[in-house]
């Protein structure tokens, strides 16, 4: 059976609604990143295995309990946060609303918004068309809204719920959403979210990192942008590290996930331009080997020969944790 975790895992992605819906529940819910929790941005383009491992969608947000259990719906994860009923416990009107409410977002309405925002994802389709079924839907939460919130004259879990997916309409199209007829009351409750301390939290830092966290499972190397682009190009990267190549030293210098900012400190603090190559050990044609530094005997990988591009799973800025608040990865 596997050890109990020191505190919950939350994989998450800035810019995602459903991780949006999550985190803003954990907030409201009084918890914070690194005491209550640890949060871990993922990049959609390269998940961690941990993520994989976890859930069978593969999506986010997945929250894993310290005893193992894993939540990988956004409602359930509000659910667990907020300590909502998961049956018709209260009041049978407002729960049957709620849940028509939640259905008609999570479905219809987020079905029109994906071809309306993302066209060029769905061959063929009917972008006006898409905009035109949302916005049909948008008008019926707006008479909805007249009170001031979805259930009546005070916030509920279900404004949280939705938010982001209204949000995330008006900025596929915020001239259209604010010239719209009959949608003010929306526009004024959106507003007034958007304005507001919990929204403005949860996508900044620590809640919203702007660097996909770094699975202790992959190695990590630090590039010039410039040498990144010659490697593409040949279809293998030959830079042993900065100023020095594969073919002076023998091997390619590379990082653990916890090694990365002091290596930055050390050889590339004054580089411009500075990418961090996130390596699949699993996809090397040469050996891998840990080895103690010369100057401290701390191990750290290196790989002896080229570096296939397509072993490095995401090439991104660098963007170095200031120091002393380098997270620690267990």
């Amino acid at each position: 059976m596997p050890a109990e975790l020191p505190r919950p895992i939350l994989y998450s992605f800035r810019r995602c609604p459903y991780a949006m819906r999550a985190r803003l529940a954990l907030f409201l819910a009084g918890k914070t990143p690194g005491q209550d929790f640890e949060l871990r941005e993922v990049s959609l383009k390269a998940k961690p295995p941990e993520l994989l491992e976890r859930s069978a969608k593969a999506t986010v947000p997945v929250l894993e309990l310290t005893d193992g259990t894993v939540l990988a719906e956004s409602i359930e994860i509000m659910q667990w946060a907020l300590d909502l009923p998961s049956d018709q416990s209260t009041d049978q009107s407002i729960y049957q609303l709620a849940q028509l409410l939640l259905v008609q977002n999570d479905g219809p309405f987020k079905h029109h918004l994906d071809r309306f925002k993302y066209p060029d994802r769905y061959p063929g389709v009917d972008r006006e068309h898409h905009g035109a079924a949302a916005v049909a839907i948008l008008r019926e939460w707006n008479l909805q809204l007249a009170k001031g919130w979805f259930l009546g004259d005070q916030p509920s879990w279900l404004d949280w719920a939705v938010l982001p997916f209204a949000r995330q309409w008006r900025l596929a199209d915020r001239d259209r959403f604010d010239r719209h007829g009959g949608l003010e009351h929306l526009r004024r409750w959106l507003q007034g979210f958007e304005q507001g301390p919990e929204l403005a939290a949860v996508m900044a830092p620590p809640w919203a990192q702007r660097q996909a966290w770094r699975s202790p499972r992959w190695i990590y190397h630090l590039a010039l942008a410039e040498d990144w682009r010659a490697a593409k190009a040949c279809g293998e990267y030959r830079r042993s590290t900065r100023g020095l190549s594969l073919e002076q030293v023998g091997f390619i210098h590379a990082s653990g996930a916890d090694q990365v900012e002091a290596t930055f400190r050390r050889f590339y603090a004054d580089a411009e331009a500075v990418l961090l190559l996130t390596i699949d050990p699993g996809c090397l044609d040469a050996p891998l080997r840990w080895e103690a530094a010369p100057d401290g005997g701390e191990l750290f990988p290196h790989i002896y020969g080229p570096l296939p591009v397509g072993a490095v799973r995401l090439a991104e800025p660098f963007i170095p944790i200031p120091f002393g608040l380098a997270p620690v990865v267990p």
